[in-house]
């Protein structure tokens, strides 16, 4: 039996948590360690890096991030070959995952595309309106919130104690990814265990859906002038990504097609235990490593190390990942 990928969800906030309640009881610390200062419990720093496309001005922010066993939970591969592939990344399972959010100055509107975990999964995220606020915007501001879809580390953001985040915001996703968190008949079906992710979408939604706040998209459709939904299914029904494009510069937002870049690029056919269609999902992402590779257009992830800005390349009968070289400017600036 398929397990869900709001399960995964759970267990990678579980398993968040409690990460985090060792390190704040200092459980870390033994031996010669123990003899050191103490350190922070958690280094929640606020993080932003700034880059220019075209006429845009883009804005990665981190939320924070959270330990991926990708040993356990990438399919279509084995365990040792996941252990060999981090290994030439210098990383080993789990690999901590970044979450990343994207803000856009697009003219007269502030775009967000996804928000953050917010309190859904534990201290080691939840940072990223500290990050907005460090790089000098309010959440007031916002003008549009645009999800990939609706798994709580890029949709918990949306809410605090049932108040929009975002007050002046019109949040946008698909309606396939709306119809699939929405359905009574998958949540009863759904295990218990998994019910309280299907839960936390609605209560993520429904502050924006009282205020007529929600709008609902199909298919690739123009939002805004210069960036545009493209379906990208296999996650989850509706996954999708954003494309921005400016004076000659492309951009695209891909969301969760990637997670582990040290194994799926080289291997676009692996794909996550909880993706919905792991088969649709390959195909996606075969097909965006190719067109990112082919064009030479920047791409940013939600779970590559922040910023998760970067280009594709190809190499052997693969794909590899170059992050984006950092600027104390901020690229294009």
């Amino acid at each position: 039996m398929r397990t869900s990928s709001f399960v995964i969800r759970l267990r990678l906030g579980l398993l968040a948590r409690r990460v985090g309640l060792l390190l704040a009881a200092g459980c870390w610390a033994h031996g010669a360690a123990a003899q050191q200062p103490a350190a922070p419990a958690l280094l929640a720093q606020p993080g932003y890096y700034r880059m220019r496309l075209g006429a845009v001005l883009v804005t990665a922010l981190a939320d924070g991030t959270v330990p991926y066993p990708f040993r356990d939970i990438l399919t279509h591969t084995t365990p040792a070959e996941v252990d060999r592939r981090l290994a030439r990344a210098d990383l080993t399972s789990p690999v901590e995952g970044s979450d990343n959010g994207y803000l856009l100055e697009l003219g007269t509107r502030l775009v967000l595309i996804d928000t953050g975990a917010g309190d859904l999964l534990g201290p080691t995220t939840g940072h990223l309106l500290a990050g907005l606020r460090a790089a000098g915007y309010q959440p007031e501001q916002v003008t549009d919130v645009l999800l990939t879809h609706l798994h709580s580390d890029h949709a918990g953001g949306l809410v605090t104690g049932g108040q929009r985040v975002f007050p002046n915001a019109t949040l946008h996703v698909s309606q396939a990814d709306l119809d699939y968190c929405l359905s009574d008949a998958r949540v009863q079906q759904a295990p218990a265990s998994a019910r309280p992710y299907f839960l936390a979408a609605r209560a993520a939604l429904v502050p924006y859906q009282a205020a007529g706040k929600v709008q609902a998209f199909t298919g690739a459709i123009t939002l805004f002038p210069g960036l545009q939904a493209q379906p990208a299914p296999g996650h989850t029904p509706g996954h999708t990504s954003y494309v921005l494009a400016s004076q000659g510069q492309k951009l695209a937002f891909l969301g969760d097609v990637l997670h582990a870049v040290a194994v799926q690029l080289p291997q676009p056919a692996v794909s996550l235990l909880g993706d919905t269609d792991q088969a649709r999902s390959a195909a996606t992402r075969q097909q965006a490593a190719a067109d990112a590779a082919r064009l030479g257009y920047w791409v940013a992830l939600a779970h590559t190390s922040f910023p998760g800005i970067g280009h594709v390349r190809p190499a052997g009968q693969g794909y590899e990942w170059v992050p984006i070289n950092y600027s104390l400017k901020g690229t294009g600036q």
